[in-house]
């Protein structure tokens, strides 16, 4: 069973949590608590095979912005959020992008998310907007709603593929806890 670890950056107020939760458990949390770190973990299967996801929830707010190296350094896997009812929380996710691109030695494996998409008599950027961006960022794009669950499972499932392939090709994005090991026939090595 292979094992990663993803970290969801962006402001604060764009659902951080209510994803992580709702990926997690299932459920909504509607109040707005401010985190400034949190795990969630879940077992879940993705093309027949079973994996271990487990989600850091970042703080979005400026004052932790020292921690966000940390939260990058230990990811494997990011989801950079908006609110799409929030302009602000959409232009500011360059800073997330940079952290990530600063920290990592290798292109990040990430996704963009505009989350809040049961608001859409609230929003402010468009999914045309959110798909240019993501193009900018050479990275996938879903819209999510944490409140109702829409595309919520399916973002972890596009990650954790977008994992394993990086795996495969040979760039691996972080260590995993329990590498698979390799058989090697009939032969014995005497040390």
């Amino acid at each position: 069973m292979d094992s990663w670890r993803v970290a969801v950056l962006g402001d604060g107020g764009v659902g951080k949590t209510a994803l992580a939760v709702q990926f997690t458990l299932n459920c909504f949390v509607g109040t707005y608590d401010p985190t400034i770190e949190d795990a969630y973990r879940k077992q879940m299967v993705v093309d027949n095979r079973m994996c271990f996801v487990e989600v850091i929830d970042t703080a979005g707010q400026e004052e932790y912005a020292a921690l966000r190296d940390q939260w990058v350094r230990e990811g494997q896997g990011f989801v950079l959020v908006y609110s799409i009812a929030s302009r602000a929380s959409f232009d500011r996710l360059e800073i997330f992008r940079q952290s990530m691109l600063r920290v990592k030695r290798t292109k990040p494996i990430f996704m963009l998310v505009g989350n809040k998409c049961d608001k859409s008599n609230e929003r402010e950027v468009t999914r045309d907007e959110g798909v240019e961006l993501a193009r900018t960022f050479e990275c996938e794009f879903l819209e999510t709603s944490a409140k109702t669950g829409v595309n919520v499972e399916r973002l972890f499932t596009l990650l954790v593929r977008k994992l394993r392939d990086a795996r495969h090709d040979g760039s691996p994005p972080g260590p995993t806890p329990n590498p698979p090991r390799r058989r090697r026939g009939n032969r014995c090595t005497i040390v």
